[in-house]
């Protein structure tokens, strides 16, 4: 049986760095070559990075990564190589010529018709485009607003004897879609560029779809996807090949990037090369349970989101808490120990033992720290604010004033050492509001803000499991959770215990269910009609929050849509 050398380039592409990304194609093609590889693979739009949004309505962009892969297919050798890129020209379907007299049949008005392609190349000749056919438009994708889905027959190529076809990301989602119809169509092997965002249980869920794809062709599918950080979202790469029968063969470790190198036997395939060099093939990596995927995940989309701003330094405030540690510690993972600066600001209301498990988290991390009381900003605003407040209650307003302070404190660091800002906060509280405007909500990245008050406590007991001592103290995670913003303050006066409020706020944010729906899963009809009205009262703050990693199902943001004005009433609806 001949052997198909396949290279998985699984790439941690930079949005708009057109000319950077083309650079670490060709380096990766040359890579390939010299490891005698058949086949390279990249990921989807691996010219513009993913996902381009608006920069796609630019003319020059486009015509930027078209340059760029005229640059590629020049460098192209005997490896086949298949890169994704914007296409801008010819529709597929039948009377439609150039795409600028086609513009009002197939695309908005004003805007150029686009197509979601991979290019297949080699010996410097562009082989042949393949364009998308299925665009997704739903959850964190919007892919209609700016492509049109390709049509017509389905182009076919070879590999030596073996017939194979191309594929874009949701292609391989769409059951009896283009895959099944390559497959029909006599491909004995199916190409899948990915651009697929992690979120828990998506790598169960993406080796179901691809092998049921490969099941439906009667192909073999080689399936490659990215990875990396993109402002909210997370690539996780995790690319692999599927037998024709289901069973995975290989499969690419996740959260890292590589070119990975399988030898594949398949009839058919090129002459074997002589000389070609033995490589170390890659096997079937084993998934990661929850907690080590969600860890991973928080520290390639911090680490990520900080170098490819240009920052190489983090500051964090640190309360003595558990969700200031559990980003710091991230911080750390992300960037390194002396990345992550800590800054302690106590004020006439924190307790020793705040300060004293802040020093210690600091410690234990090895990150520098700084105390910075607030006291003297607290005492002038109260100072300043008493002829206006003389003779009322203003208990809300000067906890805020607290909070506000210490956002001061951290920008003004953050400006003069150009150390990027991270927010603290959590989903369960800027779920219900929980947070103060321009005060804790304040930052540049919200490392946190789709993890839950739950799962920052589990996330810190398997960081200090993985390390094999408390990295976190553990007076940080037994003790209750407070914002110290005045005396003897806890959360659960506030808020529900999470234990109850964290279910409510899945089914509610997450799942979209209603409060009938709520309460008939058990819940406590009062508290669920409470949560759920501060949810909605709390659209307006979120709206003003910090990008921060999605991680679940439906995360704030890009994911989730609703209007700041809102009459709709929840009860009995959705």
């Amino acid at each position: 049986m001949a052997v198909l050398r396949v290279g998985l380039a699984q790439l941690d592409t930079v949005v708009g760095d057109i000319d950077g990304n083309t650079e670490r194609i060709l380096a990766t093609m040359a890579r390939a070559e010299g490891l005698g590889c058949d086949l390279l693979v990249f990921p989807e739009l691996a010219i513009t990075g993913y996902p381009p949004e608006d920069l796609l309505l630019r003319s020059g962009f486009v015509a930027d990564a078209r340059a760029a892969l005229d640059r590629i297919v020049s460098a192209s050798g005997r490896c086949t190589t298949v890169v994704g890129f914007p296409e801008s020209g010819v529709a597929d379907g039948p009377g439609v010529a150039d795409h600028r007299e086609a513009i009002v049949e197939i695309a908005p008005v004003g805007r150029p018709v686009l197509f979601n392609a991979a290019a297949v190349c080699a010996d410097g000749v562009l082989a042949g485009v393949y364009r998308k056919r299925e665009l997704p438009n739903y959850s964190v994708f919007d892919e209609e607003r700016y492509f049109v889905a390709g049509d017509g027959p389905l182009p076919m190529f070879r590999l030596g004897a073996v017939p194979f076809g191309v594929s874009i990301c949701e292609d391989a989602w769409t059951a009896e879609g283009p895959i099944a119809d390559l497959g029909a169509g006599g491909a004995r092997l199916v190409v899948n560029l990915n651009a697929s965002p992690f979120n828990v249980g998506k790598a169960d869920q993406r080796a179901a779809v691809v092998a049921a794809r490969a099941r439906e062709a009667d192909a073999v599918i080689v399936y490659v996807n990215q990875v990396g950080g993109q402002d909210e979202l997370v690539f996780d790469g995790d690319s692999m090949i599927v037998a024709a029968d289901g069973t995975v063969l290989a499969r690419a470790p996740r959260f890292v990037e590589d070119l990975h190198v399988v030898d594949l036997e398949i009839d058919g395939a090129p002459e074997d090369r002589t000389g070609r060099p033995a490589v170390e093939q890659l096997g079937v990596i084993p998934t990661l349970d929850a907690d080590a995927e969600v860890w991973q995940a928080l520290v390639l989309a911090t680490a990520d989101f900080v170098r490819k701003n240009g920052f190489t330094d983090v500051v964090v405030g640190l309360s003595g808490g558990v969700d200031s540690a559990l980003v710091a510690a991230i911080a750390v993972d992300a960037l390194g120990s002396e990345h992550v600066h800590g800054v302690l600001m106590p004020s006439r209301y924190s307790t020793e033992h705040s300060i004293t498990d802040a020093v210690a988290l600091a410690d234990n991390l090895g990150i520098e720290r700084r105390v910075i009381p607030i006291e003297p900003a607290h005492a002038a605003f109260m100072e300043m604010f008493e002829p206006s407040f003389a003779g009322r209650d203003i208990g809300l307003a000067e906890e805020n004033m607290q909070s506000r302070a210490r956002a001061v404190v951290l920008m003004g660091l953050s400006n003069a050492f150009g150390w990027l800002l991270l927010n603290t906060g959590n989903k369960s509280e800027s779920s219900v509001g929980y947070s103060t405007l321009y005060g804790d909500s304040a930052g540049g990245f919200a490392v946190i803000r789709d993890v839950s008050k739950l799962l920052v406590y589990r996330l810190c007991r398997y960081r200090n499991a993985v390390a094999g001592r408390d990295l976190v103290p553990e007076s940080v995670l037994s003790k209750p959770p407070s914002a110290e913003l005045r005396p003897d303050q806890r959360d659960d006066q506030s808020l529900p215990p999470y234990e109850e409020l964290d279910p409510i706020l899945e089914l509610y944010v997450e799942g979209d269910h209603s409060i009938d729906e709520i309460i008939a899963a058990g819940h406590d009809p009062a508290v669920v009609h409470r949560i759920v009205s501060l949810v909605d009262l709390a659209e307006y703050k979120r709206r003003q929050s910090p990008p921060g990693p999605r991680i679940t199902t439906k995360s704030f943001g890009k994911d989730r849509r609703l209007p700041i004005v809102n009459r709709y009433r929840r009860d009995g609806g959705r």
